[in-house]
């Protein structure tokens, strides 16, 4: 019995027509008929009743058509494990994060526990923060990094880390009494919305202090600094999203003043904590610390 066969009978189950069969395929028709034929007389029972151009899975062929998929399935599998052991990993970890995270606290922390745990693969999926929960929960990663609470209320979920929110801006010559909080929000527009969590609530509380004050909607945190970099506003961002930027002195921290700054939290979500995924939970805590 050929894998190949194996999978042109489930293509051709699924169509009930070897044309589209063919065609998904990348095959003439002939090879798919071939296929058949082969495989049935390998079963040696009919998988398709053929009327004119007309075919129709057989009741054998419903019954076999669960094993061909598991044999695929376990086909495929075998393939991907075998391939990670050539490569030096017999463990995987998916993680879901969200893009503020990949982007600046995951890099580091993930380079350390690679370099720990070599034979664990690591898989990173980038999503949007509010889609990270239905990954966990559908399976397909192990765990989830996020900066929101998700809607789900079947799967784990803790914070991992909490760190302050601070006034950005772009680094520019002013004398140090006038870098203030008052005189940067008459000066700049304000960036707001580049953070999945805190944004309504402290828009309406610097509104309060500050009701002239001046926005730009910009949904991404990367796009958000490069903006400030630029002189194109200012905006309340996690301090470790900024850290490396500060350091270099390509943006400046504001000293706050009416407002008080939010804090931003990073939860790990998990729905079964794999060993993979309880090992890289306690190192992502002790990690965070020193950063």
């Amino acid at each position: 019995m050929d894998i190949k066969w194996l999978k042109t009978f489930i293509i051709a189950a699924k169509y009930e027509n070897f044309r589209k069969t063919a065609e998904e395929l990348f095959l003439t028709q002939p090879a798919i008929t071939k296929h058949i034929k082969r495989l049935e007389d390998d079963l040696h029972i009919h998988l398709f009743d053929r009327v004119g151009k007309t075919v129709t899975l057989t009741s054998a062929g419903h019954h076999f058509l669960p094993y061909a998929k598991n044999i695929i399935a376990k086909y495929e599998q075998g393939l991907e494990d075998f391939e990670l052991w050539k490569q030096g990993y017999n463990r995987k970890l998916v993680i879901a994060t969200a893009p503020q995270i990949a982007s600046s606290i995951l890099p580091s922390i993930l380079r350390f526990f690679m370099e720990k745990n070599p034979h664990i693969e690591v898989i990173i999926n980038v999503l949007k923060s509010y889609e990270i929960g239905e990954e966990v929960n559908a399976g397909r990663a192990d765990l989830g990094l996020t900066r929101i609470r998700p809607i789900q209320t079947n799967i784990n979920c803790n914070i991992v880390h909490e760190e302050p929110v601070i006034l950005v801006g772009p680094n520019v010559d002013l004398i140090g009494d006038r870098l203030d909080e008052s005189n940067v929000l008459k000066k700049y527009r304000l960036i707001t919305h580049n953070h999945p969590d805190y944004w309504d609530t402290l828009l309406g509380d610097i509104k309060k202090h500050y009701p002239n004050v001046r926005t730009m909607v910009v949904n991404q945190m990367e796009i958000t600094k490069k903006f400030i970099e630029e002189g194109l506003g200012i905006s309340y961002i996690p301090s470790t999203m900024v850290r490396d930027e500060i350091r270099k002195n390509q943006l400046m921290e504001i000293r706050p003043g009416r407002i008080i700054p939010p804090t931003s939290s990073t939860y790990v979500l998990t729905k079964v904590e794999t060993k993979e995924a309880s090992t890289f939970i306690e190192f992502f805590k002790e990690a965070i610390k020193i950063l």
